[in-house]
């Protein structure tokens, strides 16, 4: 039983790339952030203010709905949490996410696949949103890293 989980949301499949990857590295469990309703291409035109993504993104309390939540979280000490910047925060079925779950006493790690931008304020909002966990500064994981290079990183936390 692995005290891992790496945990992701993937609009496009970058991130999920990048969080297969890593959970291969690490030993880690691997579970799917999947919207209920997924996301087309047009509901990620961030440059369209009428976009689902952009009307979720301008509202603090939408949370969409998810497929599944964790079976048992309570076997994980480690929630490496991946997602792309979303508005330079994570997206609003992150928050969801973490909402879902009890989280109290597991160390949240945020990674994230970006265009641009860094992780912005989303570990200071992951930590308002799961205030018992230690939610920790994040990476963003451009690219393909190697196994070598993720389980570095990871080993360093």
């Amino acid at each position: 039983m692995a005290n891992k989980l790496v945990a992701y949301f993937s609009a496009t499949g970058t991130t999920e790339r990048v969080a297969k990857d890593l959970a291969a590295a690490i030993d880690a469990d691997l579970f799917e952030i999947a919207p209920a309703k997924p996301y087309t291409a047009a509901d990620l035109n961030w440059r369209d203010k009428a976009s689902r993504s952009s009307v979720e993104m301008n509202d603090e309390a939408c949370r969409p709905a998810l497929t599944a939540t964790v079976d048992d979280m309570s076997r994980y000490d480690t929630v490496f949490v991946g997602f792309p910047v979303w508005w330079y925060v994570e997206p609003r079925i992150i928050d969801t996410f973490l909402e879902a779950h009890d989280l109290a006493g597991k160390t949240i790690v945020p990674f994230a696949t970006s265009g641009g931008s860094g992780l912005g304020k989303a570990p200071r909002r992951m930590q308002q949103l799961a205030p018992s966990a230690n939610v920790l500064a994040g990476k963003v994981l451009n690219g393909r890293p190697n196994a070598a290079k993720l389980k570095a990183w990871a080993e360093r936390l």
